[in-house]
C-alpha cells in the first residue's frame, strides 16, 4: 500500500464536496489546477505556513491507491516533492476525516494516526 497522503479543506469546501461526491479544489488548488496534499512528514509544515491560527478546516486522510489517476510528485518548498493530483478528488479515496481547529497559539494538534 502507497503510504496516505492529506488534503486540507474549509469546512465550506469540504462540505460543498460531500454534496458532489467530489472535491474540484480549494481556491488555491482551482488557481493552480490541481488539488494540493502534503505526506505525513510535510502536514505540520503545510499547516503552519498555509492554515496558521484558522479554525473550522477538515482534514481528510486520502489512500493514493483509490485515486482515478497517478499522482504527480512535483518540487515545492525547499525541493520537497509534494503530491498533486490534476482531477477531481472522489471522496471515495478518503479514508477518514477530523476536523482541525488552531490551539490558542495558532498551531494545531494533529490526530495520533497522521
Amino acid at each position: 500500500m502507497a503510504p496516505l497522503i492529506y488534503k486540507i479543506a474549509s469546512r465550506a469546501d469540504w462540505d460543498r464536496a460531500r454534496e458532489d461526491g467530489q472535491l474540484l479544489g480549494t481556491s488555491v488548488d482551482l488557481a493552480d489546477g490541481y488539488i494540493h496534499f502534503s505526506t505525513a512528514a510535510q502536514l505540520a509544515e503545510t499547516l503552519d505556513k498555509h492554515y496558521r491560527g484558522q479554525s473550522g478546516l477538515v482534514l481528510a486522510t486520502v489512500d493514493p491507491a483509490l485515486l482515478p489517476q497517478e499522482l504527480a510528485w512535483e518540487p515545492s518548498r525547499g525541493g520537497q516533492l509534494f503530491p498533486h493530483l490534476y482531477a477531481p478528488l472522489p471522496l471515495s479515496a478518503v479514508i477518514a476525516e477530523h476536523v482541525l481547529n488552531a490551539r490558542a497559539d495558532g498551531g494545531f494538534d494533529l490526530p495520533e494516526l497522521v
